[in-house]
């Protein structure tokens, strides 16, 4: 997760407040020494109040210009000088407002070496914050242009598997429609359409884009009635969805390419109807999807020579989504091969 952006308004507050505190700090350090109540007031409103200015101008200096470490040496100097240039302001005001009070003006002169001591220590400390947090803002901006870049090259990848994926089917779907056109036409014209139907569905959707499993399953089921077409009465569907997983989220278009390598190692081998089967259900709070197919032993879609693009690509896509490579599982068992994929639910 982003860490939220550092935000000015934010660092100006604690800033002010931190000057508050200072000043209440030094307003009852001289009330303790026997100086007056308005005296010390005066003296710590004054004199704050500059030193806050002075701070205030460096520290925006910092907003635009961050030394470098062979410069560094210049925050030194900035600070002498600002700390010299506030003494001379505060030696003519305070006396201007304070010269009555003989009892502040002892102290005040007697004070002279810490005040300036306090004044570069002030002013560094404020330095050293408006370093840290503009350090730390731009390292915030380089994470979030680093996130970006990953995110850009995540989605141009994703895009690639997708535009992969896709034209395997296409291709299929127009040479079964032109073996159809001359000796059974009507039937061309229906998987047309049905083609059609399916990839106005399918463009619509964004690489990285989450539909419910019910929108899903309806694109699914309309890809299977074009395979029925070509395959007729040899390809039988079992569809089994539990009810309380219709509203669940599943990547767009994940399933088709599973279903499809289901129907190329199911029916290709064969003449005889082939039962295809899809379960879903929710288990620990994740969605659980099997599809399964009748399998002869030699013939994996795992395992056989150039039968592992559908399953891989999948594989890969669900790690750039999820960052987990334990999401797609198949086994073969007595002839049946099953192809397991769970869909973590996000809250």
């Amino acid at each position: 997760m982003n860490k939220p952006q550092p935000s000015l308004r934010n660092y100006f507050i604690v800033y002010i407040l931190s000057w508050l505190v200072w000043m209440g700090l030094h307003t009852l350090i001289l009330y303790n020494n026997g100086i007056s109540i308005h005296s010390a007031l005066t003296d710590s409103f004054i004199s704050n109040i500059l030193l806050f200015v002075s701070c205030l101008i460096l520290s925006n200096i910092l907003r635009y210009y961050q030394p470098g470490k062979n410069s560094s040496k210049y925050l030194l100097v900035w600070c002498l000088s600002l700390a010299s240039v506030w003494m001379l302001i505060c030696n003519k005001l305070i006396p201007f407002f304070l010269d009555h009070d003989t009892d502040f003006m002892a102290v005040f002169e007697a004070s002279f070496l810490l005040r300036f001591i306090l004044a570069n220590w002030l002013i560094g400390g404020s330095i050293l914050m408006m370093w840290v947090w503009q350090n730390y803002k731009n390292q915030h901006e380089e994470n979030r242009m680093h996130m970006q870049a990953l995110q850009l090259a995540k989605d141009a990848e994703l895009a690639g598997l997708r535009q992969q994926l896709q034209p395997h089917f296409l291709f299929n779907s127009l040479n079964s429609i032109s073996a159809l056109a001359g000796s059974q036409p009507e039937k061309a014209r229906l998987m047309i359409q049905q083609l059609s139907d399916f990839l106005r569905s399918t463009l619509r959707k964004d690489n990285g884009s989450f539909v419910s499993l019910e929108e899903e399953i309806s694109n699914v089921k309309l890809y299977l009635e074009i395979e029925k077409v070509r395959f007729g009465h040899r390809l039988m569907t079992d569809i089994k969805i539990a009810g309380n997983c219709l509203h669940l989220t599943i990547p767009s278009l994940i399933l088709q390419p599973l279903v499809e390598n289901a129907i190329k190692f199911g029916l290709y081998d064969t003449l005889d109807a082939v039962m295809i089967s899809i379960e879903a259900v929710l288990e620990n709070g994740d969605l659980v999807i099997e599809i399964k197919n009748p399998c002869s032993g030699n013939r994996s879609p795992g395992v056989s020579k150039g039968t592992g693009f559908g399953l891989s690509s999948i594989r890969r896509r669900l790690f750039l989504l999820y960052n987990r490579s334990d999401l797609i599982k198949t086994s073969l068992d007595q002839g049946i091969f099953t192809c397991k994929i769970t869909i973590p639910q996000k809250p």
